[in-house]
């Protein structure tokens, strides 16, 4: 075994199973402590599985342990989920409007969840482009219980990290109405139909549109400014926003008004608003006022045309039981993770704890590897740094408490997670 295979491997050191975490102070209740002690046998990541963990509530339990990685000892907090358990689900934790942000914390308790992590990266920051309001809306798909909320942003608009080779925005993790877990892509199918012609949509509830494209703004979007979705171009994010734009109106299937610009503002039900840039653009200026028009849009399935109950937006780092080729080995993060394991009947959440001490976390490599070595089958990345965050309501607590320490000292605002609910 060469040192680099050694270092991907990530050896495994308890030091403290169970024991309270030192670190930043958090907002709500401190990270769970329970009983110390346990030990591994031969100090790989596998002897993680054999840890007893703590119960959240019947087929959910919680374990954490300290991973000997590249950059030093990295904390790791899991919630082993048993989806074969007919009281146990997962869903997509979101708040009101898709361009909107709240603690996972809060989150969790508003959708009554007993359990979450924080999910997919998002549009944190418009500095380059000044005067255009950061939406905070994710890059990914996402389907919140059977409902689709948004579709993916072109690769070059993406935040986050480097996508591993072979990935892309359009790639989740989800789980079908079957019950089972799996990794898929997910790609807007839609269309705007009127006596003008037929054109493709490219776009739904996304804070970046396809150069030339149409994209469709409803309700879920919410209030914030559709100004961000003309910016940049499919390859340079940075890029100048488009000065050919147009935007309509369309209520209970025509058009009520237009505009030059794109606008801002709460989206009534029963509303759809049109934005175009470029060839867009030009397509939506043939529409006239009070003109009919039929919006279709519904997310297809690439991997295997299943009907998801929810889904959620990151990229793949371990697939058939084989890391990636080309995962980054060299920066180390904290980092947020899930895992696939028993044929899609269980997932494993991953948080990094964000203390001083465990602050070095591991690299993308690494996390694969981990995951692997805690049973998992796939592995999918969602949002780290100082969005990653893990809850908890354990036995007899009122509320969720944050398990892990976020890296910024408290919890992060992020647009959406993954909730775990227990239904007795």
């Amino acid at each position: 075994m060469t040192p680099r295979d050694g270092r991907l491997r990530t050896a495994l050191t308890v030091l403290t199973a169970w024991s309270a975490l030192a670190g930043a102070a958090l907002v709500g209740a401190a990270p769970a402590s329970g009983v110390a002690g346990a030990h591994t046998r031969n100090g790989t990541v596998a002897d993680a599985k054999a840890l007893v963990g703590k119960a959240v509530a019947p087929g959910i339990t919680y374990k954490e342990f300290d991973l000997q990685a590249a950059q030093g000892v990295a904390r790791a907090h899991v919630l082993s989920v048993d989806l074969s358990n007919p009281h146990v689900r997962v869903d997509l934790l979101h708040s009101a409007a898709v361009a909107s942000r709240a603690a996972v914390s809060r989150l969790a308790e508003a959708q009554g969840a007993v359990a979450g992590v924080n999910g997919d990266f998002f549009d944190i920051s418009e500095a380059q482009h000044p005067g255009v309001e950061a939406t905070g809306a994710t890059v990914g798909p996402a389907i919140a219980n059977g409902r689709t909320l948004k579709a993916a942003v072109p690769d070059g608009q993406r935040f986050g990290p480097a996508l591993p080779p072979g990935t892309n925005t359009k790639n989740v993790l989800g789980v079908g109405l079957d019950g089972r877990a799996r990794l898929d892509s997910l790609a807007l199918d839609g269309s705007v139909r009127s006596s003008r012609g037929r054109w493709a949509l490219g776009g739904l509830n996304q804070y970046a549109l396809p150069q030339g494209s149409i994209g469709a703004f409803t309700s879920a979007w919410g209030g914030v400014s559709r100004k961000r979705a003309v910016c940049g171009t499919d390859i340079d994010r940075a890029a100048p926003c488009s000065g050919d734009t147009y935007e309509v109106t369309v209520r209970r299937g025509r058009v009520v008004s237009r505009a030059s610009t794109p606008g801002g503002g709460p989206i009534a039900s029963g509303t759809t608003v049109l934005v175009g840039r470029e060839a867009g653009a030009q397509q939506l200026r043939e529409l006239a006022k009070g003109q009919a028009v039929r919006i279709q849009h519904w997310l297809v399935a690439a991997g295997t045309r299943i009907r998801y109950r929810f889904a959620i937006g990151g990229y793949p780092v371990l697939t058939h039981g084989q890391p990636l080729p080309g995962l980054n080995n060299t920066a180390s993060a904290v980092r947020t993770a899930v895992g696939i394991a028993n044929k899609g009947r269980r997932l494993l959440l991953l948080a990094l704890d964000g203390a001083a001490a465990y602050r070095g976390g591991l690299t993308i490599a690494e996390v694969a590897h981990t995951m692997r070595s805690l049973g998992s089958v796939d592995a999918f990345s969602l949002d780290g740094g100082g969005s990653t965050t893990m809850v908890a309501r354990m036995p007899g607590a009122g509320a969720v408490s944050v398990l892990n320490h976020p890296s910024g000292g408290a919890e992060r605002p992020v647009p959406n997670g993954i909730g775990v609910f227990s239904h007795g």
